[in-house]
């Protein structure tokens, strides 16, 4: 149903070698409220995500509600969970620009593999004038039109990631979940990236940035959660959640806080 949450997470629970990852997390994002899931490293966030992918998956609840819905509906067919919700992830980027020859490929066909649901393999018989012509203008609103013909493996890191965004971009996703997505970029390339995401937020797709790095926080985020061994810590407007004091406690050290052009900056 159109008014379902895009995530819900109830009372979810993963379990790894006998460590509780997730600690029955609850959480819930609706269509339009773009979101900040934040925390140090080891509070669960990867495995979030990899909850989303079906990597990892929570444990069932005895009572038989699902623990995790993706607008209203339990996980099940990946490709048309794809098709709703884009994800891009360091994982991600490294099956496409590192796995074995799929950095050959070129950035329009990573682009269109995204209508399959595949890394990069496309069947060319399937690719239609209205596909090639909706990867260009994924690619074009990423600023890069001009990596189409370029092999992943040779563009910088911050060009493959844009890419990638247009690869989840070209089914009109509900929602883009972007998984520490300046990894790797410079101080410049990390700046431009968030001003495209900053578009694709203002075009009416829902962001949800999961990070460790509060500056990441592009000013269109209004909700934050705040993880913290696996398990939400505080969550809810941006303004009352990302403080000194709520920082302080989720990442064990004291840390100092400064807003400036709608972006917060973190100090240890």
């Amino acid at each position: 149903m159109q008014d379902e949450p895009v995530l819900e997470l109830s009372d979810a629970t993963v379990v790894k070698n006998g460590v509780r990852i997730l600690d029955a997390l609850t959480l819930s994002i609706r269509a339009g409220e773009h979101t900040a899931i934040v925390g140090p490293n080891g509070a669960g966030k990867t495995t979030l995500i990899n909850v989303l992918t079906q990597q990892d998956h929570a444990l069932a609840h005895d009572d038989g509600t699902p623990p995790v819905r993706v607008f209203g509906a339990t996980l099940g067919n990946l490709f048309e969970l794809r098709s709703r919700l884009g994800i891009v992830s360091a994982d991600l980027h490294q099956i496409f620009v590192n796995g074995n020859s799929r950095g050959n490929i070129s950035g329009e066909v990573a682009v269109l593999s995204g209508f399959f649901a595949t890394y990069g393999i496309v069947d060319r018989q399937m690719v239609t004038e209205e596909m090639r012509r909706t990867a260009s203008d994924a690619l074009d609103r990423m600023e890069a039109s001009h990596l189409a013909p370029k092999a992943l493996d040779e563009m910088s890191t911050g060009e493959a990631r844009r890419v990638l965004i247009a690869r989840a971009l070209v089914t009109a996703p509900v929602a883009l979940v972007l998984d520490e997505p300046t990894t790797g970029l410079d101080m410049v390339a990390r700046q431009r990236f968030l001003e495209m995401v900053r578009k694709v937020a203002q075009r009416g797709t829902t962001i949800i940035l999961v990070t460790h790095h509060v500056e990441e926080i592009i000013p269109e985020i209004e909700y934050v959660v705040l993880l913290k061994q696996g398990a939400v810590a505080f969550s809810g407007p941006k303004r009352d959640v990302l403080t000194s004091t709520h920082l302080t406690e989720v990442y064990g050290a004291s840390i100092s806080l400064q807003e400036a052009d709608g972006y917060y900056h973190a100090f240890a």
